[in-house]
């Protein structure tokens, strides 16, 4: 599949992926290089942040139809990304809670849009909506956790890679 064919087209806006953190970026949703991720992209549109995705194959559950848990990871990735774009801070995702309304079926183009909720600066909510030939397919909220750089690097228990520094929580 071609990266075209995963993220839609670009026409508006500027499109961003994994590759802002640099190289190499192994995230499974926005990871440009990961060979079986979904190679993310997304963009502002007003308030909300926007992807689009045309799931293969090799992405169902039940035959024809996007797996659940990916349509969650879909939804995350989206979630993440929209603190990345409005908030400039990246964050751990630390709980989770998603419907799905109907069928997301492979071969379709999803777009997935995520909304700030509240934002109480370490912990932000983010609810996200996919949707597929302009019906809600899925809706979710999820809670992410924003951590200054050493609490980042206790989480990973490494250090925190150079281009992921700039989106850690600022001490106030």
């Amino acid at each position: 599949m071609s990266d075209a064919t995963k993220t839609g087209g670009d026409d508006a806006g500027e499109w961003l992926d994994g590759g802002v953190f640099g190289e190499p970026q192994p995230c499974f949703g926005c990871g440009p290089s990961h060979p079986i991720g979904f190679q993310l992209k997304f963009r502002v549109e007003g308030d909300a942040t926007v992807t689009r995705f045309t799931p293969g194959e090799q992405y169902q559950g039940p035959p024809g139809i996007l797996h659940g848990g990916l349509a969650m990871t879909l939804g995350d990735e989206i979630a993440s990304w929209t603190l990345i774009t409005q908030l400039r801070k990246f964050g751990f995702t630390g709980r989770f809670e998603g419907s799905l309304h109907q069928a997301l079926r492979v071969g379709e183009e999803i777009e997935g849009r995520g909304v700030l909720g509240s934002d109480r600066r370490r912990i932000v909510d983010v609810d996200v909506e996919l949707r597929q030939r302009g019906e809600k397919c899925f809706s979710g909220r999820y809670r992410f956790v924003v951590l200054d750089e050493k609490g980042a690097e206790r989480l990973l228990g490494q250090p925190l890679p150079e281009g992921w520094k700039r989106y850690a929580r600022g001490e106030r």
